[in-house]
């Protein structure tokens, strides 16, 4: 079990504000950036990573863009276009979805 710095797992600013206020309860990385049991603190608040799954993009569904903030999987699609240049989704890259969930206030 490591302390992470959130910064390592969630890209931006904007999703950390998600992830504290409950709106973003997961993130698809193109690496694994975490373990089970791993956790971060974000304004005094932990979070502890509760899944690490390698998947492809083909798995994802509504309901994991949803779980990344997102309305559904084409804004999800569209948003990481944006992210990244040259950035094609491909159903069968490979993905990991890290899953976390708050623990305790400091």
């Amino acid at each position: 079990m490591s302390q992470l710095e959130p910064a390592e797992l969630l890209p931006s600013e904007r999703m950390q504000t998600q992830v504290l206020e409950g709106e973003v309860t997961q993130i698809h990385r193109g690496h694994r950036y975490a373990e089970v049991g791993d956790t971060f603190t974000i304004e005094g608040t932990t979070f502890e990573v509760t899944d690490v799954t390698e998947r492809t993009l083909g798995d994802l569904t509504d309901a994991d863009a949803q779980a990344e903030g997102m309305d559904d999987l084409e804004s999800y699609e569209r948003l990481l276009e944006r992210a990244h240049d040259s950035f094609e989704w491909d159903d069968d890259s490979d993905v990991v979805r890290h899953q976390f969930e708050p623990k305790g206030h400091e």
